[in-house]
């Protein structure tokens, strides 16, 4: 049936949740997984305001370092399961373009994630996110509540 799905990842507590369930679900048919979590990009002008460069760059270095402990969570259960698994790390406004780009680029025949994901501030996958990816994917989508 399905032979390489994708597992986006926030971190949060539903996304996890739904990554544990991905990666039952890919044992039990045999298949592969690719992680992927989506940072927003650094802007350098907000309010007209100029934020110092050293500033973006200790941002940036904060969100390569949450996504790589958020994707090695990923790898570690994958591989505690014995299901293969690679991990992606994008960066990216809109993060249900990434999902799809990710997913179509990965050869993933299935994209599971979380129903919705972090709020406020800190929201990198949100419901609205999932249901952009529900109505922009060609590849089927199965939604974790």
């Amino acid at each position: 049936m399905f032979k390489h799905i994708l597992l986006p990842t926030d971190g949060s507590e539903l996304s996890t949740a739904a990554i544990q369930q991905g990666i039952r679900l890919a044992k039990s048919i045999g298949a592969e997984v690719t992680a992927l979590c989506v940072m927003p990009q650094q802007h350098p002008f907000y309010y007209e305001t100029e934020i110092p460069l050293e500033a973006l760059e200790q941002a940036a270095q904060r969100y390569r370092e949450q996504a790589g402990m958020f994707l090695a969570a990923v790898e570690k259960a994958a591989k505690e399961a014995g299901v293969p698994c690679g991990s992606v790390y994008e960066v990216q406004d809109s993060p249900y373009e990434a999902i799809i780009r990710t997913a179509e680029k990965k050869g993933c025949d299935l994209i599971m994630m979380a129903s919705h994901g972090r709020r406020g501030v800190k929201a990198l996958l949100i419901g609205s996110e999932t249901q952009k990816v529900l109505t922009h994917s060609k590849i089927p989508v199965l939604v974790y509540r």
